[in-house]
């Protein structure tokens, strides 16, 4: 039996030794994963632990001597199902968002990486003020350093910068594809905007964090938020009025805010699809 430290630096477990490994080809855990058998003090990345080890090199299948594990779900270095296909493997997993815990998590990453996120929110900001198109690099750029600092990963200034050198025109056109037909929906009648807006929430982050071109991953995106719409509205909602009440600090209070809203939604794309163990998943 072991115990997990998950994304919230929380203790999950004992859990069996086949749990984690189904965990692992979920996607709820990886390589970077930490993990201590019982009886013992030190915690270890599960590529470091013998039983675990063989799951992560590149000629093993994910399983271990004797056990036997469902199909694993889509990564970022293997090729991505239909959406329907792929749709149905991230909602089997059963995973949530639960939108005051994505808050709580971004607050503390933003106070622990402070200068780091706003000076990266700030200047990211600059461009997509000035050059409005680029809302998809910008924000894809950014999701990414975000999400290396919440799985644990080295990160720096740089990084937020990636969405200029990967996947450059998958995040733009997702990015303006999604604002455009999203701004038509709320010009229209602002119910149709407003659904858009949440289901294609994780279309930008699966496009920088999994490599999809735009086109699947808003397709993806939507069929997941579809059953997710509601406490993804409730993150949307929460997001809009601490940007307000940092609006109501003037600069010093939106540059604060911003970054925590980022980091959010990036918990959220991370219960859901990351790779990571979900917080608020049971029973990590």
């Amino acid at each position: 039996m072991y115990k997990i430290l998950g994304s919230d630096n929380r203790e999950y477990g004992p859990v069996s030794a086949q749990q984690i490994i189904e965990w692992v080809n979920q996607g709820r855990a990886n390589a970077n994963t930490k993990a201590r058998a019982e009886g013992t003090e030190t915690w270890l990345p599960l590529s470091s632990i013998p039983e675990f080890a063989a799951l992560f090199t590149t000629d093993a299948p994910n399983t271990a001597p004797g056990v036997s594990t469902p199909p694993p779900m889509y990564s970022a270095a293997a090729p991505v199902p239909d959406s329907d296909a792929a749709a149905q493997a991230v909602l089997a997993t059963g995973r949530t968002i639960d939108a005051g815990h994505c808050i709580s998590r971004g607050w503390d990453l933003v106070k622990n990486n402070f200068w780091l996120l706003v000076g990266a929110v700030f200047v990211l900001g600059l461009i997509e003020q000035t050059v409005p198109l680029l809302i998809g690099v910008c924000r894809g750029g950014l999701l990414i350093l975000i999400l290396k600092l919440i799985r644990g990963q080295r990160a720096d200034f740089g990084d937020a910068f990636a969405g200029f050198s990967e996947h450059f025109l998958q995040l733009f056109l997702v990015g303006l594809v999604s604002l455009l037909l999203t701004m038509v929906g709320l010009a229209f009648c602002i119910i149709p905007g407003l659904y858009l807006l949440v289901a294609w929430s994780m279309a930008i982050p699966l496009v920088a964090d999994k490599k999809m071109e735009f086109w699947p991953a808003m397709e993806l995106s939507r069929k997941v938020m579809n059953q997710h719409w509601w406490s993804m509205f409730g993150l949307v909602l929460l997001g809009i009025l601490i940007l307000l009440l940092g609006a109501c600090v003037c600069c010093v209070g939106i540059l604060v805010a911003t970054p925590v809203v980022f980091a959010a939604w990036a918990y959220a794309y991370e219960d859901i699809f990351g790779s990571t163990p979900a917080a608020t998943a049971q029973p990590i």
